[in-house]
């Protein structure tokens, strides 16, 4: 359900910006409205507190944002919290920050090796991708699991490479338990 609504505001946003061509302006805006409600957590527990009308929440989230954030913004946090559907703000911003990277033509790339990469090794992996794949950019995060023994794992979106000896070895291992000795 939480998905459905994410998607379900995050593509009504997604769909403003298109249409006011403020794409880029409402990224940015977002960006920073994200990390400022991280910073604040008494602001969404005030903004999903049961017991404080509607109205007061509507009128806080105006002091607040008037004049800071867009009248677009302003007015997509208005529906939000008055459809009492603050609660799924990080997923519905998480979801429309996603469909403007998909826009743009901007993959996202988690890789994971064993040990951390040289410069040129990220250099050439960001090209691999941008070569095998249809993004105009990458945006690549680098993460380390020593876990992983050698290799790498590569994830975009819900596609995942793992080349990574720990899953070569689990293979091998179950081939090997397969094998019937007569």
């Amino acid at each position: 359900m939480a998905k459905l609504i994410s998607k379900t505001y995050g593509d009504a946003l997604f769909e403003l910006a298109v249409e006011e061509n403020k794409v880029d302006v409402l990224l940015d805006e977002i960006e920073q409205l994200q990390s400022i409600l991280k910073e604040n957590d008494e602001f969404g527990k005030l903004m999903t507190h049961p017991k404080i009308i509607k109205e007061e929440k509507l009128q806080v989230a105006e002091n607040v944002f008037k004049g800071r954030v867009s009248d677009e913004l302003l007015g997509f946090l208005t529906i939000v919290i008055s459809k009492d559907r603050y609660q799924d703000i990080d997923d519905i911003l998480d979801y429309f920050i996603t469909e403007v990277k998909k826009y743009k033509g901007i993959g996202v790339a988690n890789v994971t090796t064993a040990a951390p990469l040289k410069e040129e090794q990220c250099r050439k992996i960001e090209q691999r991708l941008l070569d095998t794949t249809s993004f105009k950019k990458m945006e690549m995060h680098y993460e380390i699991n020593t876990a992983l023994i050698g290799g790498m794992v590569i994830r975009i979106g819900d596609r995942v490479v793992d080349s990574s000896i720990s899953t070569k070895l689990n293979e091998l291992q179950k081939e090997l338990l397969k094998v019937q000795i007569s």
